[in-house]
């Protein structure tokens, strides 16, 4: 088809043309940006904890009175957790994924402390964590019965070691980028010595996602810490969580007194807990995309219904000299897409800008160029599904009766 006559009928025609282009523009940069950021939030939301998060159960418990018996009290609550009924296995971390708070300790391959090394999130783990928490590990061992530490016997001499550390892949890879991990010494917690003996797959920080995340660096150390300052980890049946949840409240509250349940939640809750503001985002920005598309579909519906109309004259005469139904609609469509290209092309512009402007303000990742055409493909759609019914109705004019009503 011969475009000059659409250009000659567009520059006749150039504040409703140029509102239609900017609406598009508009359109596509907005949309570019926001669908980048729904898929980065869904990213977020799905990526896996490395623990088994729908079979776990966890309970947190506060203490009364003196600390003399926190370690032999919570032996004897782990004994009593992991006889109940559905519970493969129980231990106690002194922190958990998607909690309130996160320990972190900076690691480094060299003993002086020279301001380098890696910010990571430290899991201090007791026996039975590796069965428990349901975590892969591909590389190494578990800890040895020998190697476990106790929390409070650590806090009372600053001078014991820990012997053995378990680190999540990304930290491995991370300081070991040319050799295995297994059998090398890191340093951490003031200048000591530590023996990396297994990696494990995956395993978050207790905050994923956060400003202060240590970009997803962890790790897992032979401490046993107590009831007073961790969280009781209990793996079961997804079917029977909320069984073990209450037979485990009610078996410590027997086990020993002077204590608070604080938290009882199944794994999976504090999980959908940590993302809700993530979905309600996707959410938000999904409507926002949704309700642009609408406008500007309105937009070009209204305009090309305007413009058939206001050219009843040249379709009659068009149709009169031999034009048939197929150019009459491609003419409109054709029209549109040229519209639709010039607000495309300004849009992908203005969506780089926009793309910019969120990196300076809110440090985020440039915009990938694969979002550009996905944004163009979806407008030249939306384009061509708008103008199709006021197109139809141009095609459908008889020469007669459009030179008539013209």
């Amino acid at each position: 088809m011969d475009i000059l006559p659409i250009l000659a009928t567009l520059k006749r025609h150039k504040t409703a043309a140029g509102l239609i282009v900017l609406q598009i523009a508009l359109t596509c940069a907005i949309v570019c940006n926001a669908l980048f950021l729904i898929m980065q939030r869904i990213e977020k939301i799905k990526q896996p904890s490395g623990l088994a998060d729908q079979e776990i159960v966890t309970l947190r418990i506060g203490g009364i009175g003196p600390r003399e018996n926190a370690d032999a009290q919570t032996r004897a609550d782990l004994a009593v957790l992991r006889a109940l009924p559905g519970v493969t296995d129980a231990t106690i971390l002194n922190q958990i994924p998607f909690g309130d708070s996160m320990q972190t300790t900076t690691m480094r391959l060299q003993e002086k402390q020279d301001g380098s090394g890696f910010e990571t999130s430290m899991y201090r783990a007791s026996e039975g964590w590796l069965k428990a928490t349901g975590l892969r590990l591909i590389g190494g061992r578990d800890f040895e019965a020998n190697e476990y530490q106790n929390q409070i016997e650590m806090e009372q001499n600053s001078a014991a070691g820990i012997p053995a550390v378990i680190l999540n892949r990304a930290l491995a890879r991370q300081m070991f980028p040319q050799g295995d991990a297994l059998g090398q010494v890191v340093y951490g917690m003031g200048e000591k010595a530590i023996r990396v003996v297994g990696v494990v797959d995956t395993l978050v920080s207790p905050q994923p996602g956060s400003k202060d995340e240590s970009k997803g660096f962890s790790m897992l150390l032979p401490v046993r810490e107590t009831f007073r300052g961790g969280y009781y980890l209990l793996r079961t049946d997804p079917a029977k969580r909320d069984d073990v949840l209450k037979a485990a409240t009610l078996a410590l509250d027997q086990s020993g007194p002077n204590r608070i349940l604080s938290e009882s939640k199944r794994l999976a809750d504090k999980r959908e807990h940590y993302y809700r503001q993530d979905q309600s985002m996707v959410m938000l920005l999904a409507a926002v995309c949704l309700a642009l598309l609408v406008v500007t579909a309105f937009g070009i519906v209204g305009l090309a219904s305007f413009w058939v109309q206001q050219r009843t004259r040249m379709i009659g005469t068009r149709r009169a000299l031999g034009a048939t139904r197929g150019q009459i609609l491609r003419y409109f469509q054709t029209e549109n897409f040229i519209l639709s290209t010039l607000g495309i092309a300004l849009g992908m512009l203005a969506a780089y800008g926009i793309s910019l402007l969120l990196m300076r303000s809110y440090e985020l990742p440039p915009l990938p160029l694969a979002f550009l055409p996905v944004g163009a493909v979806l407008l030249w759609g939306l384009g061509q599904l708008a103008v199709w019914a006021p197109a139809r109705r141009a095609a459908a004019l008889s020469p007669v009766a459009a030179l008539r009503g013209a």
